[in-house]
């Protein structure tokens, strides 16, 4: 990136851009702190208005789709528009009791601390730069950019390649809705724009996009320390318990190939079968046959193609036509974890199949795979649950892939090469925060701030150490006498 940046530099006059760069900063700066004044519930009714807006912009949000997005206008409506509104709604209902001032009162409080008073905020970092992926370029940047604001924050949305036009209609709705325009700002869908971005007034990072890039943003990044939460891809797993409904699960895999191209970052792309996989193969080879073919760019056919040619040479069977760029889902049976096209995140139709003996197998065969998004398990709900939590992972879903992960209450992230931190849920709002505590102390005493130079001190503290923490009371009754004895002490100094 910083390569990029390299070859954009100009000669002549800079000192006017710049200045021109530092004005907009100090302006969205003085913005910022107005938005971040007022009250909670004050902010929501912006994003309560920006929600009627956004509702009835549907058709419009699926006609500016970029062009190499294989789906249809419901897809847009029902994959992004609808999950965004619900994600609002659930801000403006929710935002007030996230961020409420968190006093702490006595209870716990150290009885050597007495007199102390404390309460956690959560406040605004500032500026929050978001930046988007290309293949849900309204839902993820949006979700990320409505939680910024209702912290208190301005956002500078870099949209992902082709996302300008969906960010500008977004951005267009929330400035009719009440937002000042300088508490939102959209970049170029560039990389040089993303530089730039990285190198301004910014004080936390939201980059969704793959493991690649993330790394890049994160170098920039660290230069400042700057905080990042990195939502990257997946090469997620399907686990096939014996319990497992076999209709239904071909159904939802068949869906995670068709969604979006599967250029979805929790497409299934292993699956992972305890036992056999014939009937499972022969059920998904005929599932396939029919599915539409998705036009992939060159450069991803040929990363699949590589990764196809590696599986093969390694003993794995392909099954599909991959002869041209249009592609039909693809599947590879006779994979081993330890293959490359079982440890990559490939945003294409390509399913592969892995067979393994029980429990410890699926946990091995995760942990193999570097990336950590989500799984979903199909079988009998007790025993899934069961397994879920022996997997390293952000999400799991039983019995379902992709859909229930748009539930505006439940976190998102990954582990591994699949990011960290979280967005959406309290926990994705309380990301775009940072913690400050104030803490009083009441009282006129200030013996605290005594020289503690003598042996009577050192019994004192020992006592204080004995009373609070040793196990029995008997003990913590010498503690308090040891406590009181070396007070008295003190009391004749």
């Amino acid at each position: 990136m910083g390569a990029v940046l390299a070859g954009e530099t100009h000669t002549g006059c800079v000192h006017e851009p710049a200045m021109i760069g530092r004005k907009d900063e100090a302006e969205r700066r003085l913005a910022q702190r107005r938005w971040s004044a007022l009250p909670v519930h004050e902010r929501m009714k912006v994003l309560r208005r920006t929600r009627f807006a956004l509702a009835v912009m549907g058709e419009a949000f699926a006609a500016e789709m970029p062009a190499g997005l294989a789906r249809t206008g419901a897809d847009t409506r029902v994959a992004e528009l609808l999950p965004l509104l619900a994600a609002t709604e659930f801000l403006e209902r929710n935002a007030e009791r996230i961020l409420r001032v968190r006093r702490l009162g006595r209870r716990g409080l150290p009885f050597w601390l007495a007199g102390v008073d404390s309460e956690v905020r959560r406040v605004p970092f500032g500026t929050v730069l978001v930046i988007g992926p290309a293949n849900y370029p309204l839902l993820l940047p949006g979700v990320q950019t409505l939680q910024a604001l209702a912290a208190g924050n301005a956002v500078v949305w870099k949209p992902g390649r082709g996302g300008k036009g969906v960010a500008k209609m977004f951005a267009n709705a929330m400035y009719e809705a009440g937002l000042a325009r300088e508490l939102l700002r959209v970049t170029d869908d560039t990389v040089s724009a993303a530089v730039e971005a990285l190198q301004g007034a910014i004080q936390k990072v939201i980059f969704t996009g793959s493991a690649e890039n993330a790394r890049a943003v994160l170098r920039a990044a660290a230069e400042r320390l700057i905080p990042c939460v990195v939502e990257a891809s997946g090469c997620d797993a399907v686990v096939v318990l014996p319990s497992a409904d076999m209709e239904r699960l071909v159904k939802a895999l068949t869906f995670g190939m068709r969604l979006n191209g599967s250029a979805t970052c929790m497409a299934p792309r292993r699956v992972l079968v305890v036992g056999k996989a014939d009937a499972l193969i022969a059920r998904l080879v005929k599932a396939f046959e029919g599915a539409p073919a998705v036009e992939l760019a060159p450069e991803l056919w040929e990363q699949l193609m590589v990764l196809l040619a590696e599986a093969e040479a390694d003993g794995a069977t392909v099954i599909g036509d991959i002869e041209g760029a249009e592609v039909q889902p693809v599947l590879v049976t006779n994979v081993r974890p330890q293959m490359q096209i079982a440890r990559t995140d490939v945003f294409a139709p390509v399913l592969s199949v892995i067979e393994v003996d029980d429990w410890d197998g699926v946990v091995a065969a995760q942990e193999t795979c570097p990336f950590g998004l989500t799984a979903a398990i199909f079988g009998e709900e007790t025993e899934a649950r069961r397994l879920a939590q022996r997997l390293e992972v952000g999400s799991v879903l039983i019995n379902d892939v992709i859909v229930s992960t748009a539930d505006p209450r439940v976190p998102f992230g990954g582990r591994g090469l699949s990011g960290f931190g979280v967005t959406r849920g309290v926990e994705g709002l309380l990301e775009m925060t940072a913690t400050k505590v104030i803490t009083a102390k009441r009282g006129r005493t200030t013996v605290q701030y005594e020289s503690t130079d003598t042996e009577a001190h050192a019994e004192m503290f020992d006592g204080l150490i004995t009373a609070g923490h040793s196990r029995g009371w008997k003990r913590r009754l010498i503690g308090l006498w040891r406590v009181m004895k070396a007070s008295k002490t003190l009391a004749k100094r």
